[in-house]
């Protein structure tokens, strides 16, 4: 199933700076739901997708690299393609992105996605997935603007010496060794996946409705034969 999406979002700081952080990939990645980075290296990176469709979670594992970076003019294409760890299901994307100063010292962002799915995602059918992938966008453009809102900090500055405190009993001592073992042993939580049908809400159950009522009626008219034929 092949789409188009066109949208468009501000961020709170001017154009030089939201460009730099755009093409900061381990630091935008994380503003899109459902995203996690692996690696790296120049222009190309990979990662992973992780979508829930109801009880069932589908990862794609993919690429993707910058194309036509052009700096004087803020615009920017990337290829993307990933494939299903577990199935048969393939996604690609082609984004072309392009960044306007906008009142206020704020950017405008213009985000146009060429995009096609196969598998159990592209059952929810064209309307549903260009809805849930407006959401999407939406969700990304507020992570983003959080990101670029937050104020940067300046490295602490190193303490004043002070007096060695006295040694803690051996007891102590190995009961805080104890407690550092298990936090470094503690695993970092798993990225969350996009869920699919939260994006979709009121739209997907719109679309399901009439099926819905098609059952209902079928329903129906078996149990009024069966009673007619008592």
């Amino acid at each position: 199933m092949a789409m188009r999406f066109e949208h468009e979002f501000t961020v709170p700081v001017p154009v030089e700076q939201a460009w730099a952080v755009l093409l900061d990939v381990e630091r935008v990645a994380p503003c899109l739901p459902g995203a996690s980075l692996d690696a790296v290296e120049g222009d190309e990176f990979t990662g992973r997708m992780k979508v829930k469709v109801g009880p069932i979670t589908v990862t794609y594992r993919g690429s993707a690299r910058f194309e036509d970076v052009d700096k004087d003019s803020h615009t920017l294409t990337m290829q993307a393609s990933g494939k299903e760890a577990r199935g048969p299901g393939t996604a690609s994307a082609t984004v072309r992105a392009r960044l306007t100063p906008a009142a206020a010292g704020t950017t405008a962002v213009a985000v146009e996605t060429s995009f096609h799915v196969t598998g159990r995602p592209a059952q929810f059918g064209r309307g549903v997935m260009t809805e849930v992938g407006g959401r999407l966008i939406d969700r990304f453009a507020g992570n983003l603007a959080d990101l670029l809102a937050e104020p940067s900090h300046e490295p602490p500055a190193a303490p004043a010496a002070q007096a060695p405190a006295p040694q803690a009993p051996a007891e102590e001592a190995v009961g805080k060794q104890t407690v550092a073992e298990e936090t470094v042993g503690e695993k970092p939580p798993a990225e969350e996946a996009l869920d699919l049908l939260e994006l979709a809400g009121a739209p997907l159950l719109k679309r399901l409705a009439p099926v819905a009522g098609v059952l209902l009626a079928l329903a129906f008219a078996a149990w009024l034969i069966r009673r007619l034929m008592r």
